[in-house]
């Protein structure tokens, strides 16, 4: 299968909702399970995001975010602050031949992730959310949509 250039620099789109198994693992969708078979390196990173999300990234997209942060002045109040909360919450993950991975318990509670989630591509990561959550999420915020793109893309 052909991947435009886009889609090869490790863009993702898409929302898809899914459930946990038995064994609190999750399935990439099959559009995004393809593209991670494509990767030069197959370890991706898990980690808090914001509004009770978590995020994932693939090995590169993780690198290039760390040494960003690394930029950041440990004298500065806030970047411990954020440095601890995103570090310490990160977990390497590898999927198995079926796209599989385990969401760890700790994860779980911060997202408010019991068994239905939505996996959500959102270009350089992918968002994890409870499926609650996601739609509490998106019905608070869906009419601000041309608002905020009014202020962003002035």
């Amino acid at each position: 299968m052909m991947w435009s250039k886009m889609e090869e620099s490790g863009m993702w789109y898409g929302e898809f909702i899914h459930t946990l198994d038995e064994k609190d693992r999750f399935i990439l969708p099959a559009k995004f399970r393809e593209k991670v078979k494509a990767l030069d390196n197959r370890i991706f990173y898990l980690t808090r995001g914001f509004e009770h999300c978590l995020a994932l990234y693939s090995y590169e997209e993780w690198q290039k975010l760390v040494e960003k942060l690394k930029t950041l002045s440990f004298t500065k109040r806030e970047s411990r602050l954020f440095n601890r909360q995103f570090f310490s919450g990160a977990q390497e993950l590898i999927f198995d031949a079926q796209g599989r991975a385990i969401i760890p318990e700790y994860l779980k509670e911060y997202a408010r992730i019991k068994r239905d989630i939505v996996i959500v591509g959102v270009a350089e990561r992918i968002e994890i959310w409870a499926r609650l959550e996601w739609k509490k999420f998106f019905e608070e915020n869906k009419d601000r949509f041309e608002e905020v793109a009014e202020n962003l893309f002035e």
